[in-house]
């Protein structure tokens, strides 16, 4: 824990939103080429002389929790791929100021470290699975691996975790047929269903509007089916919105292209070489390795993070669409060229 954990401070941004929660990306490596986030075969990685060790990922995290971040979220590429991610766990349960530490997983070697995961601490999982079908599956992510990531969502229950979530990209034309399937899956494997619309992030997926399948256009899906669905609650700043099934099975859906969520967002995102992304969009973050690794003192790298989040003006999603909206929106956002020369631009590098 670090020395300002028992008077944490909290800040906000220039819309009063706080900083709340934080996206821990351990490692950019991935073992899918999922079309819409990793679609190209080669890429080019991160020098392993920079990616963070475990002990700096915890250390920085205490900066953040410092400054009022209590959820923290492992992502990747896929985070599994990288050694010794249950001592990470361990480590960030020793901060008292996180209330939920949660995973998310393409599933593949999942069945191999539930048990693990969960002795160590780690709270909740969130599994990608956008098809039931293994066809598709290897269409999607040019692996071979469908049967591997179900046993991984079977072993979840298994190994004494709850609140399991199954993450589902819709996209029209591939998936939408399966909507249904995918709740009735949610319910025999205990786990919460949410769909989230197709975005337009990276620049190297091909995205366009035309693939989109509404938050409206899959509740009437759905509804078709199950009859009347009643929403739950405001979903204040968590990104989904849940919805009821009249036999009191719930399921979400993020829409963030058609609705999207900016004036709550209280995420940011750090990478695993330790750059700082106050966006999902944003195309330049904050070096927290250089002045981490060159001795900086916890002020100092505190107050960075502080002026960082209070200058933060970030409010990609609305701009998108705005971009869309008003013609604008032409092709992919970010050349394949540019890509390459900044790996830290595709979502893999930055956790989703």
């Amino acid at each position: 824990m670090s020395e300002l954990s028992k008077n944490m401070e909290l800040v906000a941004d220039t819309y009063g939103r706080p900083l709340r929660s934080l996206r821990l990306s351990v490692t950019d490596r991935c073992n899918l080429r999922c079309s819409y986030c990793m679609p190209e075969q080669d890429y080019v990685w991160l020098p392993r002389e920079d990616v963070l060790t475990l002990e700096e990922m915890a250390r920085l995290t205490g900066y953040f929790t410092d400054l009022g971040v209590d959820r923290v979220r492992l992502t990747g590429g896929e985070p599994l791929l990288r050694r010794g991610l249950s001592g990470l766990i361990r480590l960030l349960r020793q901060n008292q100021q996180i209330k939920d530490i949660a995973l998310t997983t393409n599933g593949i070697l999942l069945a191999d470290y539930a048990e693990e995961l969960y002795e160590a601490g780690l709270h909740r999982i969130t599994v990608s699975l956008d098809t039931l079908r293994p066809e598709r599956f290897h269409q999607l992510t040019r692996r071979d691996e469908h049967a591997r990531v179900m046993d991984g969502i079977a072993s979840v229950p298994r190994a004494g975790f709850t609140g399991l979530k199954v993450d589902t990209v819709a996209i029209r034309g591939f998936n939408d047929d399966e909507l249904v399937d995918l709740i009735e899956f949610g319910k025999q494997a205990q786990a919460e269903v949410r769909f989230i619309e197709y975005m337009d992030v990276g620049g190297a997926n091909e995205w366009s509007q035309e693939k989109v399948l509404s938050q409206a256009t899959i509740l009437l899906i759905l509804s078709m089916r199950y009859g009347t669905i009643e929403p739950m609650p405001e979903r204040g700043a968590a990104p989904a919105q849940r919805f009821l099934l009249p036999d009191g099975t719930t399921f979400g859906i993020i829409p963030s292209t058609t609705t999207p969520f900016c004036s709550t967002c209280d995420r940011s995102r750090v990478t695993a070489d330790g750059l700082w992304y106050r966006c999902l969009y944003a195309t330049a973050g904050t070096d927290l390795r250089k002045p981490l690794r060159a001795g900086a003192s916890s002020d100092e790298i505190r107050d960075l993070i502080r002026s960082g989040w209070e200058g933060r003006r970030d409010r990609g999603a609305e701009e998108r669409k705005a971009l869309e909206r008003d013609g604008l929106r032409i092709g992919g956002l970010i050349g394949i060229e540019k890509l390459r020369e900044d790996p830290h631009l595709e979502m893999h590098a930055r956790g989703g």
